[in-house]
């Protein structure tokens, strides 16, 4: 951008990029686009450091995805999975090597923003989006679009990234369409030392009775946070689950710090990533797996390309040239989120089905736990997998077969056949039968 075009956009007050929310993907957004030498402007309706309802697992593709020098802020580091099967046939895979790790979402949000900041980003906080103009009034020129706060100031940008969550503003600019809504309650229970230290080190993952729903439990210090997901219109029963699963664990009797509840929204295959000088990302863009509903490294990685890409649309001179850039970014989202979201999609579908079927592969097949283990621990992707694996491709085809000839059975034989409660008590108990580290 010449000296000349620079002093005309001070004197008008362009940013060069503008950013509409402050959570990983739109920190993520707002680093890549400051650390280019723009002029970066990140809005948050919110006061930071803010709750966020997430399990707030960071597996090895956000942590990949994390700018140089970042120190997460584990509060613990996960070296074996309990899963059970509604509550029963319960066992526990280890891992010698951590196989990802636990934060508290505001600090880890937190400390994105601030990196952020240091690579220029300027911050505003409790300013509320009502919508983007591209066109009329407000808009000074085609190479400009208008993002409108509550209260009828108006801020200009060469570009607009919309990471506003899934409920987004910016989303409902674009054109966002959803294939995929589920409904994730969760309950931060402190818990006395005893019981946070048997939980230390290890999770817990559910198969729930809804089709397609699962729990956690996750340990964070003096902490449990404690989840279920399940689809959206199932509320009451989803509810049910939370409170049943708590109650097997033995943790009824500790009361909640936070209780919360959270819909996540999944993208259709079809849907646009763009809409002239605006792009979205993350949950804004209903980018998530799935399957597993994990959103942090889709929210981190697409937030990068979207601060990348949004440098490119601020730099071009018509919207020819912004569409193209435009284009660009959504042919990266999906040539690598893309593939694992319909890699997530087809785990899903089996699932909802056959959720008996992927618990027995997890606990009595060593190469879905290996699948599981390196997915997690960052040395392959649900898309590199399948992908480059062609009998994991096999595999994925004969489960689809399966799930839709025979309906789902117990597997008692292949998960040790263990019953009772997912975890034995209040202390996290017995996990049920072991399984060697690997």
């Amino acid at each position: 951008m010449s000296s000349e075009n620079s002093s005309a956009d001070d004197a008008r007050q362009v940013w060069d990029v503008v950013v509409v929310g402050a959570g990983p993907a739109g920190a993520s957004a707002a680093y890549a686009a400051a650390v280019a030498g723009r002029r970066v402007l990140l809005l948050e309706k919110a006061d930071l450091p803010r709750y966020k309802t997430c399990g707030g697992g960071i597996i090895g593709p956000s942590r990949d995805s994390l700018p140089p020098g970042f120190e997460l802020p584990f509060q613990d580091r996960v070296h074996a999975v309990t899963f059970s099967h509604n509550g029963r046939f319960t066992r526990t895979r280890r891992s010698k090597q951590m196989l990802f790790g636990l934060v508290n979402r505001p600090e880890f949000d937190q400390q994105l923003v601030e990196h952020a900041q240091k690579a220029g980003a300027e911050l505003r906080t409790g300013v509320t989006v009502t919508r983007v103009e591209q066109h009329g009034s407000a808009v000074p020129d085609r190479r400009t679009a208008a993002v409108v706060l509550q209260g009828g100031e108006t801020v200009l940008a060469r570009a607009v990234v919309g990471a506003d969550g899934s409920a987004s503003r910016i989303g409902a600019h674009v054109g966002v369409k959803l294939d995929q809504v589920d409904l994730g309650l969760e309950a931060e229970i402190p818990v006395p030392e005893p019981v946070a230290e048997d939980w230390k080190g290890r999770v817990l993952i559910d198969w729930g009775p809804m089709p397609g729903s699962y729990g956690w439990v996750f340990p964070k210090g003096d902490t449990l946070t404690v989840g279920v997901i399940s689809a959206r219109g199932e509320g009451a029963a989803t509810k049910r689950y939370l409170e049943d699963f708590i109650g097997r664990l033995g943790l009824a009797g500790f009361e909640p710090s936070i209780s919360s509840g959270h819909l996540t929204r999944c993208r259709a295959d079809d849907s646009p990533l763009s809409r002239g000088r605006v792009l979205v990302c993350g949950d804004a863009a209903g980018l998530l797996e799935p399957w597993t509903r994990e959103g942090i490294s889709f929210a981190l990685r697409s937030g990068r390309l979207a601060g990348e890409w949004a440098v490119r649309i601020a730099e071009a001179h018509d919207a020819v040239d912004a569409r193209r850039q435009a284009l660009n970014y959504a042919f990266a989202v999906k040539a690598g989120l893309g593939v694992e979201m319909s890699v997530g999609k087809r785990l899903l579908s089996v699932f909802e089905r056959r959720p008996g079927l992927f618990h027995a592969a997890l606990t009595g097949f060593r190469p879905a736990w290996r699948a599981f283990r390196d997915i997690t621990q960052g040395s392959t992707t649900l898309g590199e997998l399948v992908r480059s694996h062609p009998v994991a491709q096999r595999a994925l085809n004969a489960m689809d077969r399966r799930a839709a000839t025979a309906p789902d059975a117990a597997p008692a034989d292949a998960s040790g056949g263990a019953s009772g409660g997912a975890s034995g008590g209040a202390s996290g108990g017995a996990p049920g039968a072991e399984a060697t580290p690997s």
